[in-house]
């Protein structure tokens, strides 16, 4: 295929810029398999973010080679390895060093035995290898040796376009792999692009058939989404495709739930979450926090009522429940989903910290991950009301405060209890939390001191020492 003109090929042209190493152990991978009379070309997502200006994570290459060649030719190799990480596909992964790279063979596929993956391949060229891939702006081809951009399905067009589209037909591309539905708003999420209509119109037709993936996978689409840069429009797109309706129907059940418009001009409760995740989106966040972010406010549609004025009482507590259901069906490890459960259930204690001892002040400081809960409460305030008093309140206290003063050395513990001679029970939990209480607030501030409350304490709980 002839070179395609300068204004292509700028963006694309190997710079000594921050790409650095992994770029150049991608070049190292062509050269090798070059040498050994094999075709070789970087592929998908790489080319796209190349073409568009942006340093690409990881490089993909595709090869006329036969896997069993590729694990031979870098076997051999002076420092590299190759293992098999997809033999049935073609799938060889190349290592240089610390950076590995994924070889595949020119292939197409057969049918599609469950919506994702393949009953078969077949070894063919590099341009029926373009036509299998999921969306234009994925198929393009780079061949670094000639400084060449190589496009058989009309990718640049749609790069310049800035468009996510299907390869051929959408229908045939959504049943064949129904993964592809989020992995569409995924792109356009985080490029900031449209969804080329009749693309959008197949996620649509197809949307309710998202269930038949695996929870894991959805999730990891769904939280890369609201978290990679793009998450209003992401949520969005969501929305109006019906896919949010059948991955996260808590979620949909926020639309049209009115607030009250003294705390919330800017409108219902989706239209609130969604200029959160807009807000979010200016800087980097973790996928925890963008989770938190879209569940916040998940209890407020079963707990709407209206009394004095629109009311939510106890939707923090419900959120909570919801979010910890929603975190098990995505099956979220333990320790994120305590955080995200966790985001959710204490998002409106900040309402109140000026009016905390300093105890409880100082136990909200020591959460787990608090920075994210600041920024939570931050986001939250400036998608409604706009007042950031208290997230300067902690801000404040966080830079006043040193980190013994927040989370001191505990004065007294267990053994020492059972030192006085009290036997172990559940008065010793409600005892030490008193005795830390009355030490954070500054009220006790010596071992003795801590010792003579807690024989007090442990007297008014009805617990006698047994010597």
């Amino acid at each position: 295929m002839d070179r395609v003109d300068n204004a292509h090929v700028h963006d694309v042209t190997r710079e000594s810029n921050n790409e650095g190493a992994l770029e150049e152990g991608a070049l190292d991978v062509v050269r090798v398999l070059a040498g050994a009379g094999h075709r070789a070309l970087w592929a998908g997502g790489c080319v796209r973010d190349r073409v568009l200006g942006i340093p690409p994570t990881d490089y993909d290459i595709a090869t006329d080679a036969d896997p069993e060649e590729i694990v031979r030719i870098f076997s051999n190799a002076p420092g590299a390895d190759a293992r098999y990480v997809g033999a049935a596909f073609g799938v060889v992964r190349v290592s240089l060093g610390d950076r590995a790279y994924e070889v595949a063979r020119f292939r197409r596929e057969g049918d599609y035995r469950d919506g994702r993956h393949p009953e078969r391949v077949v070894f063919s060229d590099e341009r029926e290898d373009a036509e299998r891939r999921d969306f234009t702006v994925n198929g393009v081809f780079y061949d670094p040796l000639e400084d060449r951009i190589l496009d058989y399905i009309g990718g640049l067009e749609d790069l310049e376009r800035q468009t996510i589209r299907t390869i051929g037909n959408a229908d045939d591309r959504f049943g064949e792999d129904r993964l592809r539905m989020l992995r569409a708003i995924r792109f356009a999420a985080r490029l900031n692009w449209s969804v080329e209509e009749r693309t959008l119109s197949a996620i649509r037709r197809s949307a309710a058939a998202i269930d038949a993936i695996s929870p894991e996978r959805i999730r990891d689409e769904v939280m890369r989404t609201i978290a990679e840069g793009g998450g209003a429009w992401g949520l969005r797109l969501l929305l109006d495709t019906g896919l949010l309706d059948v991955v996260l129907p808590e979620v949909a059940a926020m639309v049209d739930v009115p607030q009250p418009p003294q705390f919330h001009p800017e409108g219902d409760v989706f239209t609130h979450t969604q200029i959160m995740l807009g807000i979010a989106s200016v800087r980097t966040i973790s996928p925890e926090l963008a989770l938190g972010i879209l569940l916040h406010d998940v209890g407020k549609p079963p707990t709407f009522e209206v009394a004095d004025r629109i009311r939510f009482n106890l939707h923090t507590k419900v959120g909570a429940e919801i979010a910890e259901r929603i975190c098990r069906r995505l099956v979220l490890s333990t320790d994120a989903s305590t955080h995200v459960v966790r985001l959710v259930a204490d998002h409106h204690r900040f309402t109140h910290v000026k009016e905390m001892r300093p105890s409880k002040l100082k136990r909200l400081l020591q959460t787990p991950r608090f920075q994210d809960h600041l920024a939570l409460h931050r986001i939250d305030c400036l998608a409604s009301h706009g007042n950031l008093d208290n997230y300067a309140f902690c801000v404040d206290a966080l830079d006043r405060l040193e980190p013994d003063d927040i989370k001191p050395h505990p004065l007294i513990r267990g053994d020492d209890l059972i030192a006085l001679g009290y036997a172990p029970g559940p008065a010793f939990g409600r005892v030490l939390a008193r005795v830390e209480d009355e030490q954070l607030d500054g009220t006790v501030d010596s071992r003795t001191e801590a010792l003579a409350l807690a024989q007090k304490l442990m007297a008014s709980e009805g617990c006698e020492p047994q010597r």
